[in-house]
């Protein structure tokens, strides 16, 4: 298939470009936000009716989250994908144009906001804020997937599939794998869907820790059966046999934290549904 050339640059303004990636960031926690005030405005999916936080907090929150993931992204880049590098040139770090971020440590900064932040306000139970983060978070992996599609980055292996695309990227010039689609598709997508079932339907937000082990489990399991097409950061490559991959090591532990949380969250008693006021 024809790879559809879209220029990363979304639009400029003098010599201030804005791009499709940082777009993917800023429409991903807006609108996630946004979900999230509906979401803590319905107090019957709560455990006991009682979201994390008033929804009324909920921008004050964003911004939280929009720090702990650019920061925790980057952190956790330096840190897990590159840190000969940034050992050796530490001024670097800050240099963000490289477009280094990590999912992992975005997550790990999202999750220490949502400590932070729920205890700052002094209100309820953090297992639920990340449920909350859980349920929302599938919309901004979604655009950023997309965002990498467009920058023609983290492409796939070579495949001869009727799918597979040439990146203006790739030295080789090979048909791949556009496996930021699969991930969009899976970790986005496909996820979001599978988590809004069990927070409306089964109504899973009333055991606190549930829907951030489901989110857990999919993320992890999404991502590792993708590494397996998409190719490893060329500073790292396969960690062993050809296939495993630093992503995939990373996801691994996504895994059993999140059924540790849904087997923890299983054992607990449901609260039961609370009457509109």
């Amino acid at each position: 298939m024809p790879f559809p050339n879209i220029d990363p640059i979304a639009f400029a303004i003098g010599p201030f470009a804005v791009r499709w990636y940082a777009l993917g960031y800023v429409f991903g926690t807006g609108l996630g936000a946004i979900y999230a005030w509906f979401l803590l405005s319905n107090q019957r999916l709560w455990h006991k009716g009682e979201p994390p936080f008033p929804a009324k907090e909920i921008w004050d929150f964003a911004f939280w989250t929009m720090l702990a993931i650019v920061l925790g992204g980057r952190i956790g880049y330096v840190l897990f994908y590159n840190l000969p590098y940034y050992l050796a040139n530490p001024a670097e770090i800050i240099n963000t144009l490289d477009g280094g971020m990590s999912y992992h440590g975005g997550m790990l900064g999202l999750m220490l906001a949502v400590v932070l932040f729920t205890r700052a306000k002094g209100t309820g139970n953090w297992l639920s804020g990340l449920d909350l983060i859980a349920s929302v978070a599938t919309i901004g992996i979604f655009l950023v997937r997309i965002a990498n599609f467009i920058n023609a980055e983290l492409y796939g292996a070579p495949t001869s599939a009727p799918w597979g695309m040439i990146f203006p990227t790739d030295p080789d010039q090979l048909p791949r794998h556009p496996s930021q689609l699969y991930e969009a598709a899976l970790e986005g997508l496909l996820l979001f869907l599978v988590i809004r079932i069990f927070t409306h339907v089964f109504y899973a937000l009333r055991r606190p820790g549930m829907v951030a082990g489901i989110f857990g489990i999919g993320y992890g399991l999404s991502r590792i059966a993708v590494e397996f097409v998409r190719l490893p950061d060329s500073q790292i490559g396969y960690l062993y046999g050809g296939w495993l991959t630093m992503g995939m090591v990373l996801s691994i532990p996504l895994v059993v934290a999140g059924l540790g949380l849904v087997i923890w969250a299983m054992t607990r008693k449901q609260s039961a549904l609370r009457s509109p006021a």
